[in-house]
């Protein structure tokens, strides 16, 4: 990458974009403590927003951008895509799940504590994404949304690349008895992401893996996976579950993000 900063998570699939630059970043290498310990990302938390504020600013310096150039939206489990055209301040971050841009410069950030941060790039259209995929987004048709706003802007689904960031996996995913049949509803294939879990009536679901099914029926280019477990590995990844686990009154958001070089 050529920067100096925290560490962070990269895909060859993205990496081989030309004019692309990209990272998954990890829990480490800010200023915050504590249970936000140390580069925690999100306004949304109860960390000082003083402290997110310059978490921020260490990663897009990682990226090469101003701090005002990497945004977020105020995030909803939604199917909701915008096309971007200039950077926002924070506190006018728009409801929505889902970024694409064909302008330089500006990093779409996706944050993050198990649900899967998915970025896309068509090196050759110019045309970037970011996507925010939790199970209720998947389902509801976020990645999909995601491709067809990058379409509109001059991206084709067969140039496209997709890179499914760390999330939470499947042996740390247990949901209840509602959810296979919630998914088949509206996706008959979904059953194959499902595998019973060791209490009685619950699974264990493949978010990633799900996530990765949708973006194939897409034809895309190519999909890779972090394969990374968020709520396995405290040391380097923020989890929702695991805070919960442990009766945990908050937790950190990690950011990922993609840029167009100008």
């Amino acid at each position: 990458m050529g920067y100096d900063g925290p560490p962070m998570i990269t895909l060859d699939v993205l990496d081989d974009c030309a004019g692309v630059r990209h990272g998954f970043f990890t829990r480490e290498g800010g200023v915050s403590d504590g249970l936000f310990a140390s580069l925690n990302c999100g306004y949304g938390s109860g960390d000082d927003p003083a402290r997110v504020a310059r978490n921020r600013a260490i990663a897009a310096d990682r990226l090469g951008l101003a701090e005002d150039r990497l945004i977020t939206c105020y995030q909803i489990h939604s199917a909701t895509v915008l096309t971007v055209t200039e950077p926002w301040r924070r506190e006018a971050a728009p409801r929505a799940d889902g970024m694409v841009t064909d302008r330089p410069e500006i990093a779409l950030g996706v944050l993050a504590a198990d649900c899967a941060p998915v970025l896309f790039a068509d090196p050759q259209a110019g045309v970037i994404g970011a996507a925010h995929g939790g199970w209720r987004g998947a389902l509801g048709g976020v990645m999909e949304a995601t491709v067809a706003a990058m379409t509109a802007l001059g991206a084709h689904p067969a140039r496209i690349r997709a890179g499914i960031g760390p999330c939470i996996a499947q042996p740390s995913y247990e949901v209840g008895p509602e959810f296979p049949g919630r998914f088949a509803e509206t996706d008959a294939e979904s059953g194959a992401f499902f595998v019973p879990a060791e209490r009685p009536g619950h699974f264990r679901f493949d978010l990633p893996g799900y996530i990765a099914h949708r973006l194939a029926r897409l034809g895309l280019g190519a999909v890779a996976d972090a394969a990374c477990d968020t709520a396995a590995d405290p040391v380097r990844f923020f989890s929702y579950r695991r805070a919960c686990l442990r009766d945990e009154r908050d937790y950190g958001r990690a950011v990922a993000a993609i840029t167009l070089a100008s």
